[in-house]
């Protein structure tokens, strides 16, 4: 009898568990809800306007009224050697852009290994307050920042270079298309460092301290440690960011690029989503937004799909 209450007992309480279980799911979803409302306004019913890039689509015509054009704009892009070369061109610049910025994805990982050992707690603090300032600043003011820094005409760089006889007349530094992907990669570096060890320095903490302690035993010191502990210990997050850049491969930005651009460092600065603006909004051709829009997000579906 005491058996059979038990098993009665025991079914009760896995019953109320499950019920507690599908509550507990209900509230997340509950608590999701409005973001996945926001996803659907903002990045679902947005794709609605793909179909202008079918249209000879001309601003102030309704969409009813204007011609149906079907696959032409698509195969003018083909077709046209010009239009080609530009747009390997502008996939080039991108590719590139986004490849220096998967290969220095590493950098925020070894500064937060090396940030984490640092022992003085306020210059540590310092130091992280300092390099995650300018990921909140824009970049029109990065941009300020630059000119200040290496103005033809009063430029702190150009002035100081000059002061100290190293050049005879000032350098322009911004305005030449000389290793224009590594300044823009540098420039990008030097706003994201800070922010982007942020996780990992998270990730340095939830790492159990017995390992290093157990490290210790055996005589490693703190390179080894670093090396044996830290690093594996990151590696998860590391892959995880990793594939997130991966994803947004051809989508690499607009603010940058467009801030820093000009006649003579257009040939490399201009990448896919700069390209758009200036082609498809400044010259209204909204076809061409549309169709170039079908890249990008076929290249955002591409892991989902992939998987």
């Amino acid at each position: 009898m005491q058996s059979t209450v038990g098993i009665e007992s025991g079914n009760i309480s896995l019953g109320k568990r499950k019920r507690l279980a599908v509550k507990g799911r209900f509230t997340l979803f509950l608590m999701a809800l409005p973001f996945l409302v926001l996803v659907l306004l903002f990045s679902y019913f947005p794709l609605y306007g793909w179909i202008y890039a079918f249209y000879d689509y001309r601003p102030g015509i309704p969409l009813a009224q204007s011609n149906f054009m079907g696959l032409y704009w698509f195969k003018g892009m083909i077709a046209s050697e010009v239009q080609r070369q530009e747009v390997l061109r502008v996939l080039r610049n991108t590719a590139a852009m986004s490849g220096l910025s998967i290969a220095t994805s590493v950098l925020p990982v070894i500064f937060a290994i090396f940030l984490s050992e640092i022992g003085k707690g306020w210059f540590k603090k310092t130091v992280q307050i300092f390099t995650t300032l300018p990921n909140f600043i824009s970049w029109v003011l990065v941009y300020s920042f630059a000119f200040m820094l290496f103005s033809v005409d009063n430029g702190f760089v150009n002035h100081l270079l000059m002061s100290l006889g190293f050049i005879d007349r000032s350098l322009h530094l911004l305005a030449t298309d000389d290793h224009t992907w590594l300044a823009m990669t540098l420039w990008n570096i030097w706003k994201t460092l800070g922010w982007s060890a942020i996780m990992y320095i998270a990730a340095i903490s939830g790492i159990d301290q017995e390992l290093y302690e157990a490290a210790k035993v055996d005589g490693a010191g703190r390179f080894k440690q670093m090396w044996h502990v830290t690093v594996p210990g990151l590696m998860p997050t590391y892959f995880v960011l990793l594939l997130l850049t991966i994803a947004n491969f051809i989508n690499n930005g607009f603010e940058q690029y467009y801030v820093f651009q000009n006649a003579i460092n257009s040939n490399h600065i201009e990448v896919l989503d700069l390209y758009v603006y200036n082609i498809g909004v400044q010259n209204s051709n909204f076809f061409v937004c549309n169709r170039h829009q079908y890249v990008e997000i076929l290249n955002k579906c591409r892991p989902a799909l992939c998987r």
